[in-house]
């Protein structure tokens, strides 16, 4: 009887696995099927090992298969993330295909979404179809040069503090982790532009706002987990009614959002910010600018009964986290490597302070928003920067419905999930000669006239581009400004050099930090 129960056991063992096998191995044709080349997928991981693994980051991943197969004169390979077919799109046109001309069928960016059991993701990152659409058109206009011009004397006010804390850091004669540095100030930026809250991060590293602001990104874990099946078979956290956004963190900031509303509305408060705008949304005032109206064009929306209701509270809430969380971790991470591409280019360090002292010296040596417009030397280290760094390694779009790209015999499905490699495409020699050198140059407008459009992505394109860019701009030359100014930065030897990109994060990220020697100028 025990060794007809054994191989009973080992027979159905045996099939199990057989069937396992069979289903990755089947799995794993469906490109070959297509046409579309790709690398060997392996079991279980497909042909994401590496970056599962943690030994690999996604942006090198995708920039080595973005390499291997364009240089063979493909405009597109496959790949898998573990069963889940992913189709990487090289080629310009193509781009400019997926994210403007035929957009219908990529307007979705297909991440998690669960209002019900996880409010935060109601925002406009996550959004998808009509409702996405018509909170786009709401929040377009919140977001114009004009707005930012309003919001600017806020920004700049968080910068007060920064002076102290980098003359201490002279006195004592110490290094300081940019990256740490810069996101206790982009922290305070946010939390005041978008709260109303004074953080005091500079100050206080271990304020509310920087601790549940650093805990969205912790992926360890049970974390690890839910943000892996986000990404791959979102199905299942829809079919457990799964929150990705950690509970304590949404409790966080719904709590804090619904007190700023209330007392703003019970004491009529009204402060230049981006909640202030929230607010006139939630109470259905209409928001214009002189150039709301063609941003409003761009989404698609013709009439203004086409935007619909006004805001929930948990819509607003939703509309402030994403804000906080794009505002701070990706301009810090933007932040950084452009002090490390400073550091390792001291003489356009030099050049990009003697141009803020210039400007600044025609205003009265006071920071305005007109003096910001004027550094356009400023524009093109940034914009090199995100070039060569793009804090967000790829753009990802859903096929909405099923689409054949056009010159091709290729048909993607509806649900198929679209990679767009940027840190490849900001790397090819072939639009930026020489890609690993850092030239602000490139990016002056003789040199941006001779490159074909969609190869510089770091905010998108199209209809889903940042909404938020301006701001970013602005926050990223006001800190930039504020620092150059009267401080020189030289790398530390603490950094480690060559630079090597943290496989743990889930943005760009430096391993072992970004150190710095600081000393007034």
């Amino acid at each position: 009887m025990t060794l007809i129960f054994a191989t009973l056991l080992i027979t159905l063992l045996t099939l199990t696995i057989a069937t396992i096998v069979i289903y990755f191995k089947r799995a794993f044709t469906y490109w070959k099927r297509k046409g579309v080349p790709s690398p060997i997928p392996r079991i279980p991981f497909g042909t994401a090992t590496n970056i599962i693994l943690q030994k690999s980051t996604f942006a090198e991943e995708l920039k080595n298969i973005y390499e291997e197969y364009k240089n063979k004169g493909f405009k597109y390979a496959g790949f898998y993330f573990l069963t889940r077919p992913v189709l990487l799109v090289f080629d310009p046109e193509l781009i400019k295909h997926i994210l403007v001309k035929d957009f219908e069928h990529f307007s979705d960016h297909g991440t998690y979404l669960n209002e019900e059991s996880d409010p935060l993701t109601g925002n406009l990152l996550c959004l998808k179809g009509l409702k996405w659409k018509n909170l786009r058109a709401k929040l377009t206009p919140t977001f114009t040069s004009g707005k930012m011009k309003m919001m600017f004397q806020t920004l700049l006010d968080c910068t007060n503090e920064i002076k102290n804390v980098m003359n201490k850091t002279v006195e004592s004669n110490e290094c300081i982790d940019i990256k740490e540095t810069v996101g206790r100030i982009t922290t305070d930026i946010i939390g005041s532009c978008a709260f109303a809250i004074e953080c005091n991060s500079l100050n206080n590293p271990n304020s509310e706002f920087r601790k549940y602001g650093k805990k969205v990104f912790e992926v360890e874990g049970v974390q690890a987990i839910k943000c892996f099946l986000s990404l791959c078979f979102p199905s299942i956290l829809h079919f457990f009614n799964a929150a990705l956004i950690q509970k304590d963190v949404t409790n966080f900031f719904m709590g804090v959002v619904k007190e700023a509303v209330d007392y703003r509305e019970t004491n009529n408060i009204i402060r230049k910010d981006f909640m202030h705008l929230l607010i006139q949304l939630r109470n259905n005032v209409e928001i214009r600018d002189e150039d709301d109206v063609g941003s409003i064009r761009q989404t698609g929306i013709t009439s203004k009964s086409e935007i619909g209701k006004s805001l929930t509270m948990s819509e607003l809430a939703a509309q402030a986290f994403v804000f906080f969380l794009a505002g701070f971790e990706t301009s810090s991470t933007a932040l950084t490597f452009c002090f490390y591409e400073l550091v390792a280019n001291l003489d356009v360090q030099e050049e990009l302070r003697k141009e803020i002292k210039d400007i600044l010296g025609k205003y009265n040596d006071k920071l305005t928003y007109e003096a910001m417009v004027e550094m356009t030397y400023m524009d093109k280290c940034i914009s090199e920067a995100f070039r060569k760094h793009p804090p967000s390694s790829f753009l990802r779009r859903e096929c909405s419905k099923a689409y054949t790209f056009p010159a091709t015999d290729l048909t993607i499905e509806k649900g198929t999930m679209v990679l767009l490699p940027t840190f490849g495409i900001h790397r090819d020699p072939k639009y930026y000669p020489n890609p690993e050198k850092f030239d602000p140059e490139r990016f002056n407008p003789e040199n941006k006239a001779k490159r074909p459009p969609f190869t510089w992505l770091p905010f998108g394109g199209g209809p889903r581009i940042c909404i938020g860019y301006r701001f970013a701009w602005m926050q990223m030359k006001v800190v930039l400004a504020v620092l150059l100014k009267d401080y020189k930065f030289t790398l530390n030897p603490k950094t480690e050099t060559p630079l090597v990109l943290n496989p743990k994060n889930f943005l760009l990220g430096i391993r072992g930090g970004l150190w710095l020697n600081v000393e007034k100028v």
